[in-house]
């Protein structure tokens, strides 16, 4: 049976519309494909200055964007790309058993669009309508950063991150385990160069910034600060900025997390919005491929129409 792909699109509110879009390398018309970058380009040199990106969906290796779900938002009325974020699959390996990791990835935001409530989109609502297509099951997750804001985002989202720096929760082995394969074989996902070495002790990369996100080093001064000193302590303690470190935090999306997001971080105005995303996400998923499947008179992938004699 053919596979379908999520395209969803949808109003967010305040004249602003977005899109999710997963793995558009699979599936994407060339010229589509390509006007989709263009856009994602516009908004990070927006945000850089006109720096340039070397790695991910920026690197020219059409592949990335075979394992990638990207999140756009546009202004409704001019269509002008406003922010994005692109969240890469991994394939690991966890008890035995092949498993997918998302990754929380690359955010960008147009400067002269930031701290106007997009982080519900940009940070949970692609996580969540995953949550919803993959039946409730828990997803990994892993995030690395250097910014305190987002290391309490996703400590507070998330479940069983670790490293937490509010609750100091031990390490378990599985979060171990999944660390090791990410900077084993899938560093280039974040931009980290073969030249950082991983601290498994504090799950901190030290010399992250030498494998194409060098744009993307911040100081410590400069990297936005999260409402809690906790994060905010715990990045100036541990993170050489200097140097350029990161944060690896490995944590799960669960039932739990998706509760949180929607009760913690959804607007309750847009509640209604993320409803209707849900039900779109599991209609294109379970729906409609039930319906196709029992429609006898079309073609439906491999299947084909039966005839009367």
């Amino acid at each position: 049976m053919e596979r379908r792909y999520l395209d969803l699109g949808l109003p967010v509110g305040q004249g602003r519309r977005m899109r999710i879009v997963e793995r558009p390398g699979l599936w994407m018309a060339p010229d589509k494909l390509a006007e989709l970058i263009a856009q994602l380009r516009q908004i990070a040199s927006r945000t850089l200055n006109d720096k340039d990106l070397e790695y991910g969906i920026f690197s020219g290796d059409k592949s990335r964007l075979e394992s990638t779900f990207i999140t756009l938002v546009t202004d409704s009325k001019t269509g002008a790309p406003i922010a994005f974020n692109a969240l890469p699959v991994i394939p690991l390996e966890l008890d035995g058993r092949p498993v997918e990791l998302l990754h929380l990835g690359l955010v960008m935001v147009d400067p002269d669009q930031r701290s106007k409530g997009l982080s519900w989109v940009l940070y949970g609502l692609t996580c969540f309508l995953l949550f919803i297509r993959n039946q409730g099951r828990p997803i990994w997750i892993s995030n690395v950063t250097q910014v305190p804001a987002v290391v309490g985002m996703v400590t507070e989202t998330f479940s069983e991150v670790y490293p937490d720096p509010a609750s100091q929760s031990p390490r378990k082995f599985r979060h171990l385990v999944l660390a090791r394969q990410i900077m084993r074989a899938h560093r280039y996902v974040f931009g980290v160069g073969t030249e950082a070495d991983f601290d498994e002790d504090r799950f901190v990369i030290t010399n992250a910034y030498t494998g194409g996100s060098d744009s993307l080093k911040k100081s410590f001064e400069v990297a936005q600060k999260h409402r809690k000193p906790v994060f905010n302590d715990f990045c100036a303690a541990q993170l050489d900025y200097a140097r350029g470190d990161d944060v690896i935090q490995i944590g799960k999306l669960d039932m739990a997390a998706a509760r949180r997001y929607l009760t913690d971080m959804v607007p309750k105005g847009a509640l209604g919005l993320v409803a209707g995303a849900a039900i779109m996400a599991l209609v294109q998923r379970a729906v409609l491929p039930i319906i196709h499947w029992l429609d006898a008179t079309r073609e439906f992938g491999r299947l084909r129409p039966r005839t009367r004699s």
